[in-house]
């Protein structure tokens, strides 16, 4: 093919993409995502403290990554909750129903392994968040059953009543009673035990 003369080979200049203010953070121009988004950051701001230690008063061995799963989750689920003041809720909720299945894959992951772990070292953050009071106490709470200890765990750190404590951990409020009740049983008798 012969080309002609007047027809230009060169294309138009492509202009540059449009580059966001933040490269980190996608676009939003939904107002229903952007509602989101404002309310997720002021839970992480107001309760991120206060689930780490939930998680670490439940034994969870990775409590960051448990609580950052926790909050994916509730921001997966947002649109889907029927009233938005339950979020604080639903978020413990979901710290203790994680933290229980992370333990749970722990003990059947190390029935399977040949040369169990020696020792289990807690994290820098576990650490900084006890003191050496508390210490003996936490071993002892630690050596209960999670249920007995999800119980008191919510019951006399966080203050919950029996009903938001059997919501929390999918029981009923009976339940929570007989829970608490022989959880403080066998922590009192653990402590004795250690004095």
């Amino acid at each position: 093919m012969r080309r002609r003369p007047d027809i230009p080979l060169t294309l138009p200049p492509v202009p540059p993409p449009a580059t966001p203010a933040d490269p980190l953070m996608p676009p939003v121009s939904d107002p229903a995502d952007l509602e989101r988004e404002a309310a997720l950051a002021r839970l992480f701001e107001l309760h991120y403290a206060s689930m780490l230690r939930l998680a670490v008063l439940l034994g969870a061995d990775d409590p960051e990554n448990v609580v950052a799963e926790a909050y994916y989750q509730i921001y997966r689920k947002w649109r889907r909750l029927r009233d938005t003041q339950a979020a604080e809720a639903y978020l413990r909720s979901t710290v203790c129903n994680l933290t229980r299945m992370r333990i749970r894959h722990l003990q059947v992951a190390r029935r399977h392994v040949e040369n169990p772990p020696e020792e289990v070292v807690a994290s820098a953050e576990s650490t900084a968040l006890l003191h050496d009071d508390q210490r003996v106490l936490i071993d002892a709470l630690q050596q209960l059953p999670a249920r007995q200890r999800e119980a008191l765990v919510l019951r006399h750190w966080l203050g919950l009543k029996e009903s938001e404590i059997a919501a929390a951990m999918g029981i009923s409020c009976g339940s929570v009673k007989t829970h608490t009740a022989r959880g403080i049983a066998a922590l009192s008798q653990a402590m004795e035990a250690r004095r």
